[in-house]
């Protein structure tokens, strides 16, 4: 799996033979002049101005994003509770109407399969799964759940998130009271007789909502947003750079299922009775790993000059190899490269000196806390 900022990433005019799939936005992204790539199995939009202006415009003001390619899913049936928390590791009992958490799901190695979001609504569970693994994912479901739970995939329905500073400003003036939901809060609402489901979440680090809604209304909806001075449309390109300084893991890049909760730095998601009672799938390596540490450390580089560390790329100490950058560019915010990689627990201490071989020749680069720049999350106070 390749990503937008990998030379690998494919662009939908080499692979016109590949049956990819069109958003429900398609025609309202090329009509506003994206350049439009294949990832996930859809044409998505890149960029539209530029990967570096709509980075900065969405860190200043407010973003609008297309994220219709994510897996939507409807969970519900007797038992449904008990059914989840056999499979993922968050606490499905207590999550009450109206509240989102993150979480994975594992194999029984405990290595993660994906991550995906899970909020109840008043009639059932509903789960967002990432775009290139939301069959798969809904396969594994299948196979573990009892026969009494039914998953329905809701391809009817588009995906927006609109993020930045000013985005509860613009999108209540349309859709009143979302202003009211705090970070990782969710709620109906309707626009123009349409039903919205509305989250104040996303993966950019900045405040901001995801919006699920009939494809049918999407392109009206987008529009009445991006009528707004505060609001643009944003690519592919900038949501990855804005996710990687806000220090948030990509799958199939920073995660795989090769790799472990506890190494990742996800343990968070995993609350005090699900990390004593466990009974979840992969459970073993996760209790190993809290007690014992993780072998290998999830970690955030800057790093020296200007000459960005790729996705691939080695991690040295002296010739010793010890591990390979998973995300890496640069960041506009900072007006440096930075990146992400898997490195040897011994070696993953903040401030630790690391080089990474780039083009046949080694660049200094140093373990650095994330997120690289700070969350801005509309935050519920205590």
């Amino acid at each position: 799996m390749s990503g937008p900022q990998d030379p690998n990433f494919v662009e939908d005019d080499a692979v016109e033979e590949l049956p990819l799939q069109e958003l429900p936005l398609d025609g309202w992204h090329r009509a506003k002049g994206a350049r439009m790539v294949g990832f996930a199995g859809y044409h998505m939009p890149i960029q539209y101005e530029g990967i570096m202006a709509e980075h900065l415009w969405t860190r200043d003001h407010a973003g609008l994003f297309d994220v219709s390619h994510m897996g939507q899913l409807s969970l519900t049936g007797e038992g449904l509770d008990a059914a989840l928390e056999a499979i993922i590791p968050a606490s499905i009992a207590s999550l009450g109407v109206g509240r989102q958490r993150y979480s994975m799901l594992l194999d029984e190695e405990g290595g993660i399969l994906d991550d995906l979001m899970v909020s109840r609504r008043p009639d059932d569970i509903y789960m967002v799964v990432n775009g290139a693994t939301k069959y798969d994912d809904i396969a594994w479901l299948l196979d573990q759940f009892p026969d009494e739970i039914t998953i329905n995939l809701m391809d009817e329905a588009a995906l927006l998130a609109l993020q930045g500073p000013e985005a509860a400003m613009a999108l209540a003036r349309i859709v009143p009271g979302v202003d009211r939901l705090f970070f990782m809060q969710c709620a109906a609402f309707t626009w123009n007789g349409h039903p919205l489901w509305v989250s104040r979440s996303g993966y950019t680090g900045e405040d901001g909502y995801e919006i699920s809604l009939p494809a049918e209304a999407a392109a009206a909806f987008a529009d009445a947003l991006c009528a707004m001075d505060e609001v643009k449309p944003i690519g592919l390109g900038a949501r990855d750079s804005l996710r990687l300084e806000a220090g948030l893991p990509l799958y199939g890049h920073d995660l795989t299922p090769d790799i472990s909760v506890i190494g990742a730095d996800l343990g968070f998601a995993i609350l005090k009775r699900r990390r004593e009672e466990g009974g979840f799938i992969g459970y073993a390596r996760v209790a190993k790993e809290l007690a014992e540490g993780a072998p290998v450390r999830r970690v955030g580089l800057t790093i020296e000059g200007r000459l960005p560390a790729r996705e691939g790329a080695e991690i040295f100490v002296g010739k010793t190899r010890v591990g390979t950058i998973t995300s890496g560019g640069f960041a506009p915010s900072l007006g440096a490269p930075i990146a992400m990689g898997w490195v040897d627990a011994a070696h993953a201490a903040i401030g630790t000196a690391l080089e990474i071989e780039v083009r046949g020749k080694r660049i200094a680069a140093t373990v650095a806390p994330m997120p690289f720049v700070p969350h801005h999350y509309h935050r519920q106070k205590s």
